[in-house]
C-alpha cells in the first residue's frame, strides 16, 4: 500500500536550485518551478539576527513570484552559514571562497535555511526556519586549494556543498543533513501536513 503524498495543489517552487528540485522531486512532490526576480542584498545587516534574516528573504522571493502565480501556492527557501556571529552568503569569488574555508577550518558553524510558504490569493503564509550545526576539521590549504578547483563552491552559502566534496571537509554534523544542501526536507513534510489541515 502507498502512502498518499501531502502537498499544497498547485505548487511552485521559487527557486532555480538543481540541488532543492532533486530534493523534492526525490520525496514525491509534484511543482513548477520559476526563477524569482527578487535582488538579494549584497550583505546583510550585522543588526538583523540570522534566523530573521533567511525568513525575510525566503519570504521575498516567494512574494516576488505571486503576481505570475496568484493561483498557486509558493514555497520559497533561503540558506546561510553563521560563523563567529557573521552571516556567511555565498562567496563573491575565489579568493572569497579562500577567506570563508579558512575560517570554518578547525570550528563549529551554523546552516540556516529560511523557508516560506505563500498563498498569494488569500494572503496565507508560513515563514519558518530550520538549523544545523557543523563542525569542520582542519583543513590544510592543499585541501582547500583542490577544492576551489572544483568549482563546486560557486554558488554555495559558506563556500561548499555537503552533497559534493565538501562532505569529506564534515567532521561532525548535529540537525538536518538537507538543511545543509538547501532545504529542510523533514520541516517541508510537517509544513505541508499542517498547511493541508488548515493549522
Amino acid at each position: 500500500m502507498t502512502s498518499t503524498i501531502v502537498q499544497p495543489r498547485p505548487l511552485v517552487l521559487a527557486s532555480m536550485s538543481p540541488r532543492r528540485r532533486e530534493l523534492m522531486t526525490a520525496r514525491g512532490y509534484e511543482f513548477e518551478t520559476v526563477d524569482p526576480p527578487f535582488e538579494e542584498p549584497d550583505a546583510a545587516s550585522p543588526h538583523v539576527p540570522p534566523a530573521n534574516h533567511v525568513e525575510s528573504l525566503a519570504f521575498f522571493k516567494a512574494r516576488s513570484v505571486s503576481k505570475q502565480f496568484p493561483d498557486h501556492v509558493i514555497l520559497a527557501a533561503d540558506t546561510i552559514a553563521y560563523l563567529h556571529g557573521e552571516i556567511i552568503g555565498k562567496p563573491v569569488d575565489r579568493k572569497d571562497a579562500q577567506r570563508i574555508l579558512e575560517e570554518m577550518s578547525d570550528s563549529t558553524h551554523e546552516v540556516l535555511t529560511g523557508v516560506a510558504l505563500y498563498a498569494p490569493k488569500t494572503g496565507r503564509r508560513r515563514i519558518t526556519h530550520d538549523v544545523t550545526k557543523l563542525r569542520l576539521r582542519d583543513l590544510s590549504g592543499e585541501e582547500i586549494e583542490r577544492y576551489l578547483n572544483t568549482g563546486e563552491w560557486i554558488g554555495k552559502a559558506g563556500a561548499y556543498g555537503i552533497q559534493d566534496q565538501g562532505d569529506k571537509f564534515v567532521e561532525r554534523l548535529d540537525g538536518s543533513f538537507t538543511n545543509v544542501v538547501g532545504l529542510p526536507m523533514e520541516l517541508i513534510e510537517r509544513l505541508f501536513v499542517e498547511w493541508e489541515d488548515g493549522e
